[in-house]
């Protein structure tokens, strides 16, 4: 067994584990709906842990919303945990409520994403249940309309049902030594395309290219808006100055490389549910 499988957690992070193992008792052989974030890695790491490696299936759904990048990323936390993973291709592209883009855009891919599972991962691999990361911090947010969708398809959230919140599972991937300890949250490439402009495959392509220039520049976090014409990127608040300072030009020159005629960074730095939020606002309010 891989070193992050048998390292023993200590205090907070050993109950918290016990908690989610509990949660995974009698559901193997297990699927889990994985990205190789931070959040499913370490619900990917805690069940090889609890079920042993031949009862975990890791799950990655591979579509023009994921980046070449990500998809990279995904095998090789799979690979440092010993974990089997096969990719699972969704069509929610087809979807004409995808790609009308509403603030329910994430129902439709989750949708898409747990119903290729139980079509074909589930049988081809014997599975008893399905779980995905969503953390005790996620429940709390009104802006995550995909775990409506965990909830239709009964897929389990462990991590949250245990209480683990973010901090928790930043510690416990620390604690792990997960090559994504620290890895930024990386919400798929369409969040990046504001509500009811049309999700396409060419706006994802130019979100992907403009963001990949951005780490290529040394910028470990960033996000690049799709404003039509015009790139909006959002970066870390202490990264400001880089930006419009010493590599002004060339991050001018590389997001207009990926086909935008203008670009502007954000003075507000990197805004999580950037587009959602205020819709999900009015509507709560409203």
């Amino acid at each position: 067994m891989t070193e992050p499988l048998t390292v023993v957690l200590a205090g907070a992070e050993a109950r918290a584990e016990e908690r989610v193992a509990a949660a995974l008792r009698g559901r193997a052989p297990l699927g889990v709906a994985f990205s190789g974030g931070v959040d499913s890695s370490v619900l990917l790491a805690l069940a090889l842990r609890a079920l042993g490696p031949d009862r975990v299936v890791a799950v990655l759904g591979v579509s023009p919303s994921l980046a070449a990048d990500e998809r990279a990323g995904a095998h090789r936390v799979a690979a440092y945990l010993g974990a089997r993973l096969v990719e699972v291709t969704t069509d929610e592209g087809a979807l004409p409520a995808y790609r009308a883009n509403g603030p329910d855009r994430c129902f439709h891919c989750k949708n898409e994403l747990f119903s290729r599972i139980s079509q074909s991962v589930v049988a081809e691999h014997g599975l008893a249940a399905v779980a995905y990361g969503e953390n005790a911090d996620d429940v709390l947010r009104p802006d995550r309309p995909g775990s409506r969708a965990a909830t239709l398809h009964a897929v389990l959230r462990p991590l949250a049902d245990a209480g683990v919140d973010k901090a928790q599972v930043r510690r416990i991937a620390r604690a792990l030594a997960l090559p994504c300890a620290d890895k930024p949250a990386a919400p798929c490439l369409a969040s990046r395309i504001p509500h009811f402009e049309e999700v396409t495959p060419a706006k994802l392509a130019q979100v992907e290219q403009a963001e990949h220039a951005l780490r290529a520049l040394g910028f470990a976090d960033g996000r690049v808006r799709h404003h039509g014409e015009v790139a909006r990127v959002e970066l870390p608040v202490d990264d400001l100055a880089r930006a419009v300072g010493e590599l002004r030009e060339p991050l001018l020159a590389a997001v207009r490389a990926a086909g935008f005629r203008m670009v502007a960074v954000d003075l507000a730095g990197i805004q999580s549910g950037a587009f959602t939020l205020p819709l999900v606002e009015v509507t709560k309010h409203g």
